[in-house]
């Protein structure tokens, strides 16, 4: 029987802490791009070739697909550290979860009473944990950048509009102050609408990536020679498209939080 937990297995302890599969991924994906880096940076020239020709290449088909959204290079450039860094990490994690030996070479442990094949790799983004934890950084970061750029009030008044219900108030008058209420109403909304994002982001990547794994699998057991190949081609499509939709979602939100509310004026 094929048995493929929702949750990441755990491989070994550190002390406390336990190490799963996914996170041994995620570890590996970063230790691809710091030797990646540092082979960059020690190997810079005005005329690139190699390695820096093929960065500089991703780098300046990033900003230029950046620029759609954006609509202005200096926020692409501005904005490439989250957006840019959240694309890469997770096409490279998605990629990596296709490499034979994943999920399938593994220790053996004894759960409930049975022994169990933990594998020792597995998908990083099949983990809610992590995909969660990226939708927390796009969302809690979009709102920092929108605190840095605009300033606190003006950033918070996009959704608690209290400063358009006082005054509203102050003017007695029952129209403003009904479109005020409704304001003020529509801003609470816009809070939650903010969880929803979070959820929206973790659980599209996690649910993505986590079916994949479960098709593969399920196609490598009844056949496993030639026929799951084309779907592994797939699986390599997925991991493009769900790293673009989650560093583009990412971005718009940056984009629209950095911005001026409708109507603002120029001294505020």
């Amino acid at each position: 029987m094929i048995n493929i937990p929702v949750a990441a297995e755990t491989v070994f302890s550190l002390g406390s802490l336990p190490v799963s599969n996914t996170l041994i991924n995620a570890f590996l994906a970063l230790i691809v791009f710091c030797v990646a880096g540092l082979l960059l940076r020690g190997n810079l020239k005005e005329v690139p070739s190699g390695l820096q020709n093929f960065a500089e290449m991703i780098l300046e088909f990033l900003l230029t697909f950046f620029d759609q959204v954006t609509g202005d290079r200096e926020k692409s450039k501005r904005f490439f550290p989250i957006a840019g860094t959240l694309f890469l990490f997770i096409l490279l994690c998605n990629w990596m979860g296709l490499l034979p030996g994943t999920g399938s070479i593994g220790v053996w442990h004894i759960v409930h009473g049975e022994r169990e094949l933990v594998p020792l790799l597995r998908s990083a983004n099949s983990d809610l944990n992590l995909t969660l934890a990226m939708a927390l950084i796009s969302v809690i970061g979009a709102h920092i950048v929108g605190i840095v750029t605009l300033g606190f009030w003006t950033h918070g008044n996009k959704f608690i509009q209290l400063g358009s219900l006082w005054q509203a108030v102050k003017t007695l008058k029952p129209i403003a102050i009904l479109t005020a209420c409704v304001e003020f109403l529509v801003g609470i909304i816009e809070i939650f609408s903010e969880f929803a994002k979070i959820a929206s982001l973790s659980l599209r990547l996690f649910g993505n990536i986590f079916a994949g794994e479960v098709l593969l699998t399920v196609i490598a057991g009844l056949v496993a020679y030639l026929v799951p190949l084309p779907f592994m081609a797939i699986e390599m499509i997925v991991g493009i498209v769900q790293a673009t939709v989650f560093s583009m979602l990412t971005l718009v939100y940056l984009t629209m939080m950095s911005s001026q509310p409708h109507g603002a004026k120029a001294h505020d």
